[in-house]
């Protein structure tokens, strides 16, 4: 089954896919604008931040080579929650993710496969936080 989701996304994703590199430093994207691509890491690393009052920019997690950086694509408003710096130079397959939206709602299959590759990674980030938060304001008793 896992290859059969694989393939069907592979075959859309080439569709609507293309290079991108980003310099040490710069944005992949930021919060609040148009979340309108997909970004898949092939070399580098990106950290996910948040603007903290009194505190500045904030790194909550670091991605890498494998990982896909960029699901607000995935549901509406389709806005970015976070930003999304490169910390080291970055090279990736960017995705056009509203092209790839209008493929998956005329494709229930593709829909499907998406769900079960993004799913599982949303709810490991979500995990993720869940431990980071735990670590930062846990008691000690």
């Amino acid at each position: 089954v896992r290859a059969v989701v694989l393939a069907g996304l592979q075959a859309a994703f080439s569709a609507v896919a293309s290079p991108a590199s980003f310099a040490a430093g710069s944005y992949l994207f930021r919060a609040y604008y148009a979340a309108d691509r997909l970004y898949l890491i092939e070399t580098g690393r990106v950290a996910l931040e948040v603007s903290a009052p009194g505190r500045g920019r904030v790194a909550f997690q670091a991605l890498g080579p494998g990982e896909p950086v960029g699901l607000s694509w995935l549901a509406p408003p389709h806005r970015w929650q976070f930003d999304a710096r490169a910390v080291e130079p970055v090279t990736a397959t960017a995705i056009d993710a509203t092209r790839l939206r209008a493929l998956a709602a005329a494709g229930a299959d593709l829909a499907r496969a998406l769900l079960a590759r993004f799913l599982p990674v949303l709810l490991g980030r979500l995990q993720a936080a869940r431990r980071q938060l735990l670590d930062v304001y846990g008691n000690d008793r």
